[in-house]
């Protein structure tokens, strides 16, 4: 059942990107009088699941999902029809359109991406307003748990002050800013100390455990209690250890540390249990463990509830969320771009991070969440609008390329010239879907 949502998740978000994105060619186009042959969601290579011709345009599902498109008559596009192109151009053709009118065309796809973002990110303000705590009421430091991040220079307690230059207000986007940072500072045992993070420290994260960069320090929250504890019969799950042998136990982090100083022994020990504290014995093995896990994530509500954090509540009206969407979207503009330039320097080893189709797959959660999916489909939204951007032949950014040189120099490049530079987007982007599905089979059979 979960793979059931999570799949359906993927394929209503796709789809619904892909049909817009399409339709951001399409309305330009039938505005400017120029014929669209076809429209089909998914390709359709040797066959199509459905179909059906309105009018002038065949529309359409294909069977093989990896993207969509729509054939605009007189254009050199992945459909390569050299027939078509041999023929005298016709009035309805784009190729006998004004420059402007096809760069308006072909730029309306990514125009409808952008706006989609934009607008998910203003409705979701609206919606759901924003959940978040404040980096300064982080007092006792974050919680490293990837041996990656240790051996770059942070620790369990640093309090993080700044990642190149900017401080940072929500503590639950530090994660992508470190990732992708260069230097951090941190204030640790009242001290502010700068880290300076190697340039392939994404590719070391990446190759690594699975864990965040930065985390919350949490209380020992037992998460699980093994079937051969010897305190099965003292804890439940759920159980919250306040402390051990009269010692303090804040964070689950120090657990190890205090149980080591009564390790072969039983103890008594303080739980909060069903909103009171319940005094109980525990029993720790001479390996200084007591046969429970703790939780290492809680709910913002939970962390409120305890007193542990304190949360921040934003609601907005309808005007209210327009800045914040925008505010929002050009963020994560700007983060995506970040990335794309680490991905594409080599000495980052970003790029063995990148990822296919199940890569996507695996950001849609098991259970089905308006809010996460509409997050989701806004990220997407932005990563296909900026990929279709790129400078390729075959994508939307390769048509723009040449239409501008066009528009520069009033020359307009061959059709033999753009068939030949078609096909060679086309071998590149193919090649960049293998690799990234590579990376995809890659990792689901070794790591």
């Amino acid at each position: 059942m979960e793979i059931l949502i999570k799949l359906s998740q993927f394929l209503l978000s796709l789809s619904l990107l892909i049909v817009l994105h399409e339709l951001g060619h399409y309305i330009p186009a039938k505005i400017f009088k120029t014929r669209v042959e076809k429209f089909y969601l998914f390709f359709d290579v040797k066959f199509s699941l459905l179909k059906k011709k309105i009018g002038e345009t065949e529309y359409g599902i294909g069977w093989l999902p990896l993207g969509g498109y729509v054939k605009i008559a007189g254009m050199i596009d992945e459909s390569m029809d050299k027939e078509q192109m041999n023929q005298p151009a016709q009035p309805w053709e784009f190729r006998s359109k004004p420059a402007w009118q096809r760069l308006i065309i072909m730029l309306g796809g990514v125009t409808v991406n952008f706006i989609l973002a934009f607008l998910i990110y203003i409705g979701m303000a609206f919606m759901y307003g924003e959940l978040y705590i404040d980096n300064s009421n982080v007092k006792n430091g974050v919680w490293i748990t990837n041996p990656i991040v240790e051996s770059v220079g942070l620790q369990t307690g640093d309090k993080i002050i700044s990642v190149d230059g900017v401080k940072e207000d929500k503590f639950h986007e530090l994660n992508e800013r470190i990732l992708l940072g260069k230097q951090i500072v941190v204030e640790r045992n009242g001290e502010e100390k700068t880290i300076d993070l190697p340039i392939d420290f994404i590719d070391k994260f990446l190759q690594g455990e699975k864990s965040p960069v930065v985390d919350l320090r949490l209380p020992f929250v037992v998460s699980q209690i093994q079937d051969e504890s010897p305190n099965k019969d003292q804890l439940k799950t759920k159980d919250i250890i306040l402390t051990v042998n009269g010692r303090p136990l804040k964070f689950a982090d120090e657990a190890q540390s205090v149980f080591e100083t009564v390790k072969g022994q039983t103890v008594p020990a303080t739980v909060f249990r069903d909103e009171k504290e319940v005094p109980v014995l525990l029993k720790v093995s001479d390996s200084a463990k007591i046969g429970v896990a703790y939780a290492v994530r809680m709910p913002y509500d939970n962390l409120e509830r305890l007193g542990v954090y304190e949360v921040n509540r934003e609601k907005y009206g309808f005007l209210a969320s327009i800045p914040v969407g925008i505010q929002k979207g050009k963020d994560q503009l700007s983060g995506y771009a970040r990335q794309l330039k680490m991905i594409f320097n080599p000495n980052t080893g970003a790029y063995k991070g990148v990822g296919g189709f199940k890569a996507i797959y695996d950001i849609f959660p098991q259970h089905w969440s308006w809010e996460a999916f509409w997050g989701i489909t806004a990220l997407l939204s932005i990563m296909l609008g900026v990929m279709n951007l790129l400078p390729i032949p075959a994508l939307d950014g390769g048509h723009v390329m040449f239409l501008l040189y066009e528009m520069i120099t009033r020359r307009k490049p061959s059709d033999k010239f753009m068939e030949y530079a078609q096909l060679a987007g086309f071998i590149l982007l193919i090649t960049l879907v293998l690799f990234a599905n590579g990376n995809d089979i890659y990792k689901a059979i070794f790591k």
